[in-house]
């Protein structure tokens, strides 16, 4: 009778071990599923500020007269800007750069020595300016300045938007939202229900021309040579399943 008892409990006990084991190991292999998703905005905008940039040069053997007309020039450059309408502390001057020119010359003997040749002093004018559309037809017009003796030489005008930040946390809204959705989506379709969210990585944040063809690079383009630009984002999104 003590044996019988004895092999009952020891039954029950391997029973119940068994029944802790497997629980245990439901519950350490039961599967983490999730939902991962990408979420896009895109967004038009204009740009708000305009950077154009030239130089002018002035040559000769004597850096002080080479100096004397490079000062003139500025001051004609000067003079037509205002008359154009900008104001005075939109346009900036830099640092004359001063170079000295040689040329190679040979004598009868085919031996080649180096030669003064003069300097040449180059000085750059940045106007930068919030009236883009005035900048930006001043540029065009610019060949305007031969006609005053000075040789002018202009770069493409740059285009930047002084509210990117404000611009970028507004769409970094809109892209989280359409990631949210599309994984609703998913999950409903499932015939499952979306649970929390598990991770968040913001992905290229990119500006482009609008209707143009740049390429999206994994670094991201950002344009400045076009005015009418579109900034887009992304976001990726994991979401539990329930």
């Amino acid at each position: 009778m003590r044996n019988h008892l004895n092999t009952i409990i020891i039954a029950i006990t391997i029973i119940i071990t068994a029944a802790i084991l497997g629980g245990a190991w439901k519950s350490s292999h039961t599967r983490n599923e999730s939902i991962n998703v990408n979420g896009l905005s895109t967004q038009d905008f204009i740009s708000d500020l305009i950077v154009w940039e030239g130089y002018y040069t002035s040559e000769s053997t004597s850096t002080k007269e080479a100096y004397v007309q490079l000062k003139k020039d500025a001051e004609v450059i000067k003079k037509y800007l205002l008359d154009k309408g900008l104001k005075e502390k939109e346009i900036i001057f830099s640092s004359v750069n001063i170079n000295t020119n040689y040329e190679y010359v040979s004598d009868k003997d085919g031996n080649s020595s180096r030669k003064f040749k003069g300097y040449t002093l180059t000085q750059n004018v940045t106007i930068e300016s919030k009236e883009v559309d005035k900048v930006e037809t001043i540029s065009r017009e610019v060949s305007e300045l031969i006609d005053l003796g000075v040789n002018f030489i202009s770069y493409p005008p740059q285009y930047f938007y002084t509210k990117l930040s404000e611009l970028k946390i507004s769409m970094l809204s809109k892209a989280t939202e359409d990631a949210r959705n599309r994984a609703d989506v998913i999950a409903t379709n499932s015939k499952a229900s979306l649970g929390s969210l598990i991770k968040a990585n913001m992905g290229i944040f990119q500006i482009t021309a609008q209707n143009g063809n740049e390429d999206y690079t994994y670094g991201g383009v950002f344009n400045t040579s076009s005015k009418n630009k579109t900034a887009s984002v992304t976001v990726r999104l994991e979401f539990g399943i329930k």
